[in-house]
């Protein structure tokens, strides 16, 4: 099955990163989730350290573009089949960075995608 990450997951139930890992889990999608703090949504574990993950087909993305290059590397060694940028995430330099690596970039909302059943 495929599985999807969602980084930057908060654990403030109005967020929509958090809302997304519900709705993943809900379509019973194998959901992990990686946040700035340790905790649970829905049953799944926001880890902090991306070293015990060995890869996503999905990465939802949740982190501004000036917080993202730190974790450019970390993304590319998960090896993920496509990068969701969400809004406020938007970053060509990124994108040029995925796509010269084969992983498919998409500019769009995971929350709309799954409630739209195009995901």
């Amino acid at each position: 099955m495929k599985s999807t990450l969602v980084f930057g997951a908060s654990l403030k139930p109005h967020r929509i990163s958090y809302q997304v890992v519900m709705k993943l889990r809900s379509k019973q999608i194998k959901t992990s989730a990686f946040g700035v703090k340790e905790g649970h949504i829905d049953g799944v574990q926001v880890i902090t350290n991306l070293d015990k993950l060995q890869s996503a087909h999905t990465i939802s993305l949740y982190i501004s573009p000036p917080n993202q290059p730190e974790y450019f590397d970390q993304i590319l060694s998960l090896n993920p089949c496509r990068v969701i940028f969400n809004p406020g995430t938007e970053n060509p330099v990124f994108y040029n960075i995925l796509k010269a690596n084969d992983i498919e970039v998409e500019i769009a909302c995971t929350l709309t995608m799954l409630a739209l059943d195009v995901y």
